[in-house]
């Protein structure tokens, strides 16, 4: 019988934290976990991506995976090794491999850019019949735009946007970042909102 995962996932590099807590049927397999990473931190699924078990364990996009850029594909290859065990995420189930308490994974989106993620295993408990999965339940902070550089190219963006006087806080703010973005806001009701979608397979 499947059994539900308490995960917290942490963006990593970044302070304030970027983090998100939430609930996962373990029968899912990681394809369904990365379209579920996705909604919650609220990212753009644009870009390859993988989880790393252990050291030599990892979960990849599977070839149908809609969003295949070359910048990915080309870090992927310089970061792969034959010495690795390779699953493919739409095969692999998540009980298979993420299956004890304090458990961690790391799970990096976007190769060039690289945002490494840390999964810590919270809790494993019976799934209750009242409630449905996946649910987020905590969180902090918005996820950075996609494309913006990396930790560090985020954090100059931030530097930028404190100063409405920089000679580029016009053209970030209006053509890059559309006149919208917080760093500071976090909506639990839209990510379960989005998460529905998951829920009845139109994700």
């Amino acid at each position: 019988m499947s059994q539900v995962l308490q995960l917290k996932i942490t963006l990593e590099g970044i302070d304030p934290p970027i983090w998100r807590r939430f609930l996962i049927d373990d029968s899912i397999n990681f394809k369904k976990l990365h379209k579920i990473i996705q909604i919650i931190m609220g990212w753009e699924d644009y870009h390859l991506y993988n989880f790393q078990i252990d050291k030599i364990t990892y979960i990849e996009a599977s070839q149908d995976s809609k969003n295949q850029f070359a910048v990915d594909a080309m870090w992927s290859g310089f970061k792969s090794g034959s010495e690795k065990k390779k699953y493919k995420d739409n095969e692999a189930i998540v009980s298979d491999f993420i299956n004890k308490e304090k458990q961690k994974i790391l799970y990096t989106y976007d190769f060039g850019d690289s945002w490494e993620h840390l999964i810590n295993v919270e809790k494993i408990f019976p799934k209750e019949a009242d409630k449905k999965y996946p649910l987020c339940i905590d969180g902090a902070r918005a996820c950075p735009p996609e494309d913006c550089g990396g930790i560090w190219g985020y954090q100059e963006l931030l530097e930028i946007l404190k100063d409405p006087r920089h000679p580029e806080y016009e053209e970030r703010i209006e053509e890059w970042l559309g006149g919208d973005f917080d760093p500071e806001e976090f909506n639990l009701e839209n990510i379960n909102k989005k998460l529905k979608n998951i829920r009845y397979g139109r994700a």
